[in-house]
């Protein structure tokens, strides 16, 4: 037995019609769209700060009424996202209102809720967790009232719930990303929780397709050998003996080949010998990858052990404002009269009282974004340069300061500044990371299924417009 899982969004914002594309182009029994990264979440919780109705991946919506001829025309498809964000109920409401208004209120929704501890984190310390920082052992008290968004990493049982419960779209907020994998083959094949070797051959399915079209030609170092104008989106071909086959939609853009298969496998892995996740501890150095075929890549031989314990939580804190605004110089001394660009910023910066913490001039071009570079391997004699300036601090008033100096340059600095050129910084929050863990005991994940019109019942009950 061998099921086709596809996945056709590796982030939020990823292209809106690939969901589309993939299903009219070839059936799979599963798709899966993978929205989330540790900053979309303090984004996202942001959002629902602002208006509680908010706080999931609205491209979601869009995206669902774009596959409602699929949903019809192909009954056995099915949907896993975690486009929850920090809020599943929300987004399951608005799936319900585009589903009910297209003519299909019977399809079942379900909505994983449990991994969002923002609300829980005084009870959860009184039991014990301290949700130390895992980088520097810092104990959480220190961040204060700071804290923006702490999510848990849940793993695939949730999920396999909710596809028992016969739910066609499951939608989660954070879980692992290869879990959104690894649940359909759990409930397809039957295998049992302590089944590592298969768990951890899901895990290695689900973590080459979750960045979508990465390993079908996209961010290949041979990205100018293959059209990616039209880039197809990945299928894992999934045995029930854990032998994958990735793949993509015939006549689409794009390679799979063994280089595209590698490089996705080895993207953000950390020690390769033990890939955490919530539902095993995968060994990829024992994996396999050989071509048998045009665009098809056989991946074998992963191996498990152990689940861990506790669940990694993403937890994010405020730490102050930043801004960040860039002019375009022009003249054969461009590079010259940007740096006194930014030191001329800095100095009325300081005259003003404002002693920014940290101050960072760029000279895009000449080899500043790049760690490293030999200025000798930057452009010799530039014409025109583009210069950013960024800052960070804890005081908004500081960084609102600095968003008002760069445009009086224009004609209070050096000549060659093109002033159609200026770009007005916006004071924007910083989020650092603050990775930790909570014991999986004092986490319960809670599946929801309901019809469509059920979800959309219930939203007018409590007075929601979806």
């Amino acid at each position: 037995m061998t099921i086709r899982i596809a996945n056709a969004a590796g982030f939020l914002g990823d292209d809106i019609d690939a969901p589309r594309r993939l299903v009219e182009s070839v059936a799979v029994d599963y798709l899966t769209l993978e929205y989330l990264a540790e900053l979309t979440m303090s984004i996202l919780a942001r959002a629902r700060q602002k208006d509680p109705q908010a706080g999931y991946a609205k491209d979601f919506l869009d995206v669902t009424k774009s596959l409602l001829p699929a949903l019809r025309s192909q009954e056995s498809l099915r949907i896993v996202t975690n486009a929850g964000g920090v809020n599943p109920l929300g987004c399951a409401q608005g799936v319900a209102r585009r589903l009910v208004d297209a003519g299909l209120p019977s399809i079942l929704i379900a909505a994983v809720t449990g991994d969002d501890l923002s609300g829980q984190l005084l009870e959860l310390r009184q039991q014990g967790c301290e949700f130390a920082n895992l980088d520097t052992g810092q104990p959480l008290s220190e961040l204060g009232d700071s804290i923006v968004s702490a999510n848990a990493y849940l793993g695939a049982h949730s999920i396999v719930e909710s596809l028992g419960l016969g739910a066609r779209v499951v939608i989660t907020g954070r879980v692992a990303d290869a879990s959104l994998t690894v649940g359909p083959a759990v409930h397809e094949f039957d295998w049992g929780a302590t089944d590592w070797d298969r768990l951890a051959a899901a895990t290695v399915a689900g973590h080459l397709i979750e960045c979508g079209a990465q390993v079908t030609g996209g961010y290949s170092q041979r990205w100018q050998e293959h059209d990616l104008s039209d880039v197809g989106y990945p299928i894992a071909e999934l045995a029930e003996n854990g032998v994958a086959v990735i793949t993509k939609p015939a006549g689409t853009g794009g390679i799979v080949d063994r280089q595209t298969v590698v490089e996705q496998l080895v993207y953000e892995i950390g020690d390769p010998r033990r890939y955490l996740t919530p539902d095993v501890v995968a060994d990829f150095t024992s994996v396999k990858v050989e071509s048998v075929g045009p665009d098809r890549v056989q991946v074998h031989g992963a191996s498990g052990t152990e689940a861990p314990h506790d669940y990694k939580v993403s937890l994010a804190y405020q730490a102050g404002y930043t801004a960040s605004g860039q002019l375009l110089v022009y003249g054969a001394d461009c590079l010259e009269k940007a740096r006194r660009c930014g030191e001329i910023v800095r100095h009325r910066l300081e005259r003003a009282g404002y002693r920014l913490g940290a101050f960072e001039v760029e000279l895009l071009g000449q080899g500043d974004s790049v760690p490293g570079l030999p200025r000798a391997e930057a452009a010799a004699s530039p014409r025109e340069i583009i210069v950013r300036i960024s800052v960070r601090d804890r005081s908004r008033a500081a960084v609102e300061r600095f968003t008002k100096e760069l445009a009086p340059l224009v004609t209070s600095g050096p000549a060659g500044l093109a002033g159609y050129a200026v770009s007005r910084a916006t004071v924007r929050p910083v989020f650092a990371y603050w990775p930790t863990l909570v014991p999986k005991s004092l986490i319960q994940p809670v599946v929801q299924v309901k019809s469509a019109q059920q979800w959309l019942d219930q939203a007018r009950h409590n007075g929601v417009v979806p």
